[in-house]
């Protein structure tokens, strides 16, 4: 900064005001001291929905943040990934608020998202019914409506312990005491305490658009879509996943590994080899087991069509498939997807007038078709070879026959789409969902959402094979999350078996892979409240080491390794 530049700002302090800059380029003088939510009041009309918070310099605030020296805001209202994740939090605050005001020997522990909202266990003696949730509800609207503050509070670190031993939250007692902070921060809604992993909007009256449906054992609660932020979404049943993961959670509940506490006792107690063997172990019995489903029908299920988002291991569970396949007498083949793109100038273009090879007519459908049909009838086909690097189809081809014992392997993105294989009668396919589906918490409170284990899995695997740094990653990251929505999400329920690659223990490993590389980002970067946040998040953990993890584990994937590579 220049000489005059410097004075000036030193005249702004001495004056007792602030230089606030905007992403869009405009500035202005404030008063030193004026409070975030002050500020926002002013640019509510130019944003989607309701500002929940901001970026101060790249970082995260609450609206309640008082700006005192020269600084870059950008408000942060639903639409945006963290101002969803404050609005989820905080409205899961008011239905735990809610739940004791009404039931207080019960417990609410969050779980995982189902059907466009979060799937809760409000356990206690009695079940829950259909009436209690109606009554639930109502108190959450009473709250909103009374605008309550969400107020915070910072403690020692051993207050904190003492209050949750006494309140029997043991779940967060031991994440405390292995973050080794000398401080906690608490949240509290009249005269109600609690911890939450982020930040809270100023109160109660933010979060007024949400619904409950009784779904047995427990609730969902229904919130807005950044898409659609002032609409409550239809409730649509997604029983296949919502079974995978309450197995999962049954399975955890068995080992009595529910959140992150109790892994990282594992950890101390030096037990966590025996567990790494357990958790691969299950792995391998559910490939075991999908094998033996397509066995039991290999006379007709010829078509093997896997798909899932990013970074949840595809590759290796392909790997692992088809050596449990040949135990089983069957000898899978396998065609990529990437072989029948159309030419580079037919493929359909996207938003910015770039080639968009995600969308599913960049893929000759007819010819694939033909092929799969032919090859499932005995004949041989000249299966094409696409050229990146010239952007058309190879002259050069790969001939291919099966055998009647042989199946076709195909992984992709559009795997689940009946759109892809119309022309392929229904019986001859099968269909695998492959994804990270998290099946543990951080604690009842604090659930871990599947997209965190997949982005950190997905830093890891760009640094050590993609020559990609963090930043760069989570530069593309909301690009490809646009895809998975558009091309995966919506046909996830067309599986005929769902398979969850997530691994209890997989973060404490990847911690050490993934915290270098998002400690490069600083604050002169957008994503710098990403990189802090998920840093937050992996402080959580113990770190494990990564020698006990088998060479054919879904994580050598990532880490490296593997054997299949």
């Amino acid at each position: 900064m220049k000489e005059s530049a410097l004075s000036e700002s030193k005249d702004r302090r001495t004056a007792g005001m602030a230089e606030i800059a905007f992403p869009s380029g405009e500035t202005r003088l404030v008063p030193a001291g004026t409070t975030l939510l002050e500020l926002s009041r002013e640019y509510e009309s130019a944003c989607k929905s309701t500002i929940v918070a901001a970026k101060v310099d790249n970082e995260i605030m609450e609206l309640s943040f008082r700006i005192e020296d020269d600084c870059l805001v950008e408000f942060i209202d639903l639409t945006h990934s963290d101002g969803f994740r404050i609005y989820q939090r905080s409205l899961c605050f008011v239905l735990i608020k809610a739940v004791h005001d009404l039931f207080p020997e019960r417990k609410v522990v969050t779980q995982h998202s189902i059907s466009k909202g979060l799937y809760c266990d409000v356990r206690g003696d009695a079940g829950l019914t259909g009436d209690d949730v109606i009554k639930i509800e109502k108190r959450m609207r009473e709250l909103v409506e009374a605008e309550i503050p969400f107020v915070k509070k910072v403690m020692p670190t051993e207050e904190a312990e003492d209050a949750l031993l006494k309140a029997g939250r043991i779940d967060r007692y031991h994440l405390i005491e292995d973050r080794m902070k000398p401080y906690v921060t608490v949240y509290s809604c009249d005269g109600f305490e609690d911890y939450f992993y982020g930040y809270m909007v100023p109160h109660t009256g933010y979060v007024d658009k949400f619904a409950l449906r009784h779904y047995p054992p427990g609730l969902i609660l229904l919130y807005p879509e950044r898409s659609n932020p002032g609409v409550v979404p239809r409730f649509e049943e997604q029983k296949k996943l919502f079974s995978v993961f309450s197995e999962f959670k049954r399975w955890n509940r068995i080992l009595g590994v529910e959140n992150v506490g109790a892994l990282n006792d594992i950890i101390r107690a030096g037990k966590i080899n025996d567990f790494i063997r357990i958790s691969e172990a299950l792995h391998e019995k559910k490939i075991a087991g999908i094998a033996d489903m397509i066995a039991g029908n290999s006379h007709q299920k010829r078509i093997i069509l896997i798909s899932g988002p990013s970074s949840s291991g595809k590759t290796t569970f392909a790997q692992r498939l088809s050596i449990q396949l040949k135990v089983n007498g069957i000898m899978p083949v396998t065609i990529s997807l990437d072989d029948y793109f159309v030419d580079r100038d037919r493929t359909p273009l996207d938003e910015n007038g770039e080639a968009d090879f995600e969308v599913l007519e960049a893929i000759d459908v007819e010819l694939f078709n033909m092929h799969l049909n032919d090859l499932i009838r005995g004949k041989e086909v000249n299966i094409p070879i696409f050229d990146f690097q010239n952007g058309c189809r190879s002259k050069e081809s790969r001939k291919l026959r099966i055998n009647e014992d042989d199946v076709v392997l195909i992984e992709g993105i559009h795997g689940l789409n009946p759109a892809l294989t119309p022309l392929v009668p229904e019986q001859s396919k099968f269909r695998i969902y492959v994804s990270a589906l998290t099946s543990m918490n951080i604690d009842d409170h604090n659930r871990i959402p599947s997209t965190d284990t997949r982005i950190i899995r997905r830093i890891v695997r760009d640094s050590m094979f993609r020559g990609s740094d963090a930043l760069a990653t989570l530069k593309r990251w909301p690009s490809v999350r646009r895809g998975e929505k558009k091309n995966i999400f919506p046909y996830q329920e067309e599986a005929d078996v769902m398979f969850n690659s997530a691994l209890i223990y997989e973060l404490g490993v990847l911690k050490a892979f993934a915290e270098p590389l998002l400690k490069e980002i600083d604050r002169t970067q957008p994503e710098f409240s990403e990189a802090r946040r998920l840093i937050g998040f992996l402080s959580y953990f113990l770190p494990i080491e990564p020698s006990e993890i088998p060479l054919n584990s879904i994580i050598r994937e990532f880490i490296g390794g593997c054997c299949f590579m």
